[in-house]
């Protein structure tokens, strides 16, 4: 008698777990054998809090993630990492024991290091612990996500973070220095210095001291050969070119006033570029100013101008690679808009003569987001992912945007970008509107939407930076403790390392 009763409550108990209107049966019987994709989201907030969350996101039958069945979003970590607001975020290449080095960078003059693990959790080895939850949240907590130390080698906020490799940490900050760390003993090997610029008036909207000026370092970017980086800075109308070898200034580019004019610094704009990126190959690079950018080539001459339509201001760049054509460079740019959107240019393009400057205009071939949804939801920080996929050897791309509403989207871009359906003039050679009409790019300024949204999750802060990763596999054989040993050192007196010293080699 008890063990039909038994039975009849587990039956009844399996037919009230449903997950986004689809029960775990359904899910599994459409999904196969194949494992979901799982991401690691970590985003950087104005409340001080470094948030991590979880998406699980189930595949179709090609293996490419699903965009019907929803995505499975938990918390794994909430650390409350600074005393002032996170202003930047880097992750480097996972090491030896699947561990991931993330560092965030702070206005409070402190660099922050934990170690993520690069593998999803397995509930079946315990290594996976699901807390109850009074908010309707689920929360699956990592041990292997912990906390190692803190740096505080600058005098300034940090601005940015990069891992040109798993064994360096370069950091700039507006003290105007870039320094240099190494990640097996966090040690500063050295510093760059910018010079500070010279006062000439007092632009709008600075928070300079009197008789001062704006200084401080806004980004850089490390070329693939690791042999050359660039820097803009605040109050400066140039960028500089540093030689990584020697740690020397290499050359400094000065920015054309009409260069300035047709991407709307006029004479009262500050005309410093906020962001810098070189692309995959180091063939070219982008440099972004309010609301545009202008992309450079080798030779530090302007090849095209991107401008948004309608104008919005810029928050964040991003070369993304398609790795799907090998007759011509698949690149695309991506940025991130204030009216909510990424939207992507293509270096293919047919360029649009602009009648105001000797540099074309690149043209959209398609974005994300928008509309009345995304009105207030400015898109800060957004990453780019490739999964693998069975029947498609390009990848099913991925893209995971943080807006300042404290909202994080999964989305999932459409075939045309993922088979290289692209016109060979470089627009979308099957774009269609709402009601079904084709858009020839070169007549109208209607962008196509390229992208399905997979999911949001909310926050409850303000987001102003973001990282992704897709967690790899745990495998069913016991791989010992936490990779973190609990014996620690301390060094330069404020950051602590794990005394194996496993984690920090090259």
């Amino acid at each position: 008698m008890g063990k039909r009763k038994r039975a009849a409550e587990d039956n009844a108990l399996r037919s009230k777990i449903v997950l986004n209107g689809t029960s775990h049966a359904t899910k599994k019987a459409k999904q196969g054998n194949r494992p979901p994709v799982a991401l690691q989201i970590i985003a950087g907030t104005y409340e001080r809090v470094l948030h991590g969350v979880s998406a699980t996101i189930p595949r179709d039958q090609d293996g490419s993630a699903s965009a019907t069945l929803g995505v499975d979003f938990a918390d794994t970590f909430l650390f409350n990492a600074h005393a002032s607001a996170i202003r930047c975020l880097a992750l480097s290449p996972p090491t030896k024991s699947d561990k991931v080095i993330l560092a965030s960078g702070s206005s409070d003059q402190t660099i922050n290091i934990y170690h993520i693990s690069a593998n999803r959790v397995s509930q079946k080895m315990g290594q996976g612990h699901s807390l109850p939850t009074i908010g309707g949240r689920n929360i699956v907590e990592n041990p292997r996500n912990r906390e190692l130390g803190s740096l505080q080698h600058h005098a300034a906020s940090v601005n940015a973070l990069k891992f040109p490799t798993r064994a360096k940490l370069l950091s700039a900050a507006d003290d105007c220095t870039i320094g240099v760390a190494r990640t097996r003993d966090w040690t500063v090997l050295s510093s760059i210095k910018v010079p500070i610029p010279k006062a000439q008036g007092r632009p709008s909207g600075d928070t300079a001291p009197l008789g001062g000026t704006p200084a401080g370092i806004n980004d850089f970017a490390i070329h693939p050969s690791l042999k050359l980086m660039l820097s803009v800075s605040k109050g400066e109308r140039c960028m500089r070119l540093w030689n990584l070898v020697t740690g020397k200034k290499a050359g400094v580019l000065n920015f054309d006033r009409n260069l300035l004019q047709a991407v709307g610094e006029g004479r009262w704009g500050r005309g410093e570029g906020y962001k810098v990126e070189w692309n995959i190959q180091g063939e070219e690079f982008v440099v972004s100013f309010e609301k545009a950018a202008v992309v450079f080539g080798l030779d530090s001459n302007p090849k095209g101008i991107i401008k948004t339509s309608p104008p919005s201001k810029i928050h964040q760049i991003h070369y993304i690679d398609l790795g799907v054509l090998e007759s011509r460079n698949t690149n695309l740019l991506a940025i991130s808009t204030e009216d909510g959107r990424v939207i992507f240019f293509s270096a293919d393009s047919k360029a649009i003569p602009d009648p105001t400057s000797q540099v074309p205009v690149w043209p959209a071939i398609g974005q994300i987001g928008g509309g009345v949804e995304s009105f207030g939801s400015r898109i800060k920080d957004f990453e780019y992912l490739r999964v693998q996929s069975e029947q498609d050897p390009a990848r099913a791309p991925l893209i995971v945007t943080g807006s300042s509403n404290g909202i994080i989207s999964v989305w999932k871009l459409d075939s045309l970008l993922n088979s290289g359906k692209l016109h060979p003039s470089g627009h979308v050679a099957d774009a269609t509107s709402t009601n079904g009409e084709r858009i020839d790019q070169r007549t109208s300024e209607k962008i196509p939407s390229i992208g399905q949204l997979l999911g949001k999750y909310e926050t409850g802060n303000r987001i102003t930076c973001l990282k992704a990763f897709v967690l790899a596999e745990m495998s069913d054989v016991e791989d010992g403790d936490s990779p973190i040993a609990e014996n620690s050192v301390e060094t330069n007196g404020s950051a602590r390392v794990a005394s194996d010293g496993s984690s920090d080699g090259a």
